[in-house]
């Protein structure tokens, strides 16, 4: 991770969705809207990195091992990120082919250190686990110290407002918690996430709530 004290904070969002628009990257902007709002310094930066416009160079790349100009740009800012925001779609229980090979590109020591917030789209909430068991050993694997708040959105996430709004706090809870370690500055405490847990009933049989 870079020196944060002699230069402005710079984050970078990754987002590994296929499609285009995609839910994915639709959860990537919110992300990347909490992290400025909780950054709060106009001299932050806070950029996106679509996976999608790069996916060629990233296939180029794991076969001859050597990056175009656009993948080396890309590798060199995640490199020289002081925070990271990470979003996938979730695919047969984990993180999609094109995400999983950008950071088989990357050189295996560039995250060492760096904050890393971990989020996932799927289709249900069933699919969440993949937070745990895919996302958070890749990155601690490499060595990134994972925020304790992962973010998923279920399609029935974007539906009701209830819904979104639960969705909307576990951003702003995970953010917060990104700019802390990125920047280093006290943080408003974390509000208590089984305030108003999901009832067992409704988990059991997908009701959206």
């Amino acid at each position: 991770m870079s020196d944060t004290t002699s230069r402005q904070t710079r984050v970078v969002v990754v987002s590994g969705g296929l499609g285009e628009p995609s839910t994915t990257r639709l959860l990537a902007d919110r992300l990347t809207t909490a992290v400025r709002t909780a950054l709060d310094d106009p001299s932050s930066e806070v950029s996106v990195l679509e996976l999608r416009d790069i996916a060629r160079d990233i296939t180029d790349a794991l076969l001859t091992r050597v990056p175009s100009p656009a993948l080396q740009t890309a590798l060199d800012a995640v490199a020289g990120a002081d925070g990271l925001v990470v979003v996938s779609p979730i695919f047969s229980a984990s993180y999609s082919g094109l995400f999983k090979s950008f950071f088989d590109v990357l050189d295996p020591e560039a995250l060492d250190g760096t904050p890393v917030l971990i989020a996932a789209t799927g289709g249900t909430e069933r699919h969440s686990l993949a937070l745990d068991h895919a996302l958070r050993p890749l990155f601690s694997y490499l060595h990134a110290v994972v925020v304790p708040t992962g973010v998923f959105a279920a399609t029935a996430d974007w539906g009701s407002s209830a819904a979104t709004t639960r969705l909307t706090s576990r951003i702003e809870r995970a953010a917060m918690q990104l700019v802390h370690l990125a920047v280093g500055t006290s943080a408003t405490p974390d509000p208590d996430p089984y305030t108003d847990p999901t009832p067992f009933e409704d988990l059991l049989f997908g009701r959206s709530t």
